[in-house]
């Protein structure tokens, strides 16, 4: 994104009791293209320009009728399927709070809850979904590995939940952190869909770890014996 005909860069100045930390989130916010692009154009967060890119990359909303959106506070990327595809049907959920988006059904909840996966089926309301989009990612502990094995964690729930309710041809995207998905979580992808690729959307900025798979062409759930 072009960054000329923003103005001069604005700073923070420390207020009491506020830690250095916090003023400088601020004046990145304050700075950041895409915060005043998501302010002007009505998206509830930045990283809607994330799913922007991913879309225009990889085609992921051509199309599609029904997504699912696992950690979808506060909402950006279920604004941005509904904006590009206004006949889409949208179940989202999250442990936080989401304010109402129009055509979106929102489940206050834990995804790994035992419950999760049957409402968020019940709450689509179609007996198959286009689309399994995440952009989970797991209280960071501060220790790399530890924080690695637990987002890793839920991209593999999230996928294990894809393969149950994608219809053939559908695709999965997640959110993983830096070096992408491990091994044996690519070997599994690439098992049930026909691309696994990875990559940084430009809205996700540099200095940041996160990642993200996109996989496409789902072969399909194998019948029973």
């Amino acid at each position: 994104m072009s960054r000329s005909g923003q103005g001069p860069k604005q700073r923070v100045k420390t207020a009491k009791g506020r830690k250095i930390g916090s003023t400088r989130w601020l004046e990145r916010q304050l700075n950041d293209p895409y915060v005043r692009k998501a302010r002007a154009e009505g998206y509830r967060s930045r990283a809607a320009y994330k799913l922007l890119e991913l879309d225009e990359k990889y085609g992921l909303l051509k199309g599609v009728k029904g997504v699912v959106d696992l950690g979808i506070a506060p909402g950006g990327w279920s604004q941005v399927v509904r904006r590009r595809s206004p006949v889409a049907r949208v179940a989202g959920i999250d442990l936080l709070p989401t304010d109402p988006i129009d055509g979106v059904a929102i489940l206050q909840m834990d995804f790994m809850d035992d419950e999760a996966p049957e409402k968020l089926r019940a709450a689509l309301g179609l007996p198959e979904a286009d689309l399994v989009m995440s952009d989970m990612a797991a209280n960071t502990v501060g220790h790399p590995q530890t924080d690695h094995l637990r987002t890793m964690a839920l991209v593999e729930a999230g996928m294990l939940f894809a393969t149950e309710v994608l219809r053939p041809g559908g695709a999965y995207v997640a959110k993983v952190l830096a070096g992408g998905a491990d091994h044996n979580l690519v070997a599994e992808l690439k098992r049930h869909f026909s691309t696994v690729k990875h990559a940084k959307p430009p809205a996700s900025r540099k200095d940041s770890s996160e990642w993200y798979v996109i996989a496409q062409g789902f072969k399909g759930r194998a019948t029973e014996e």
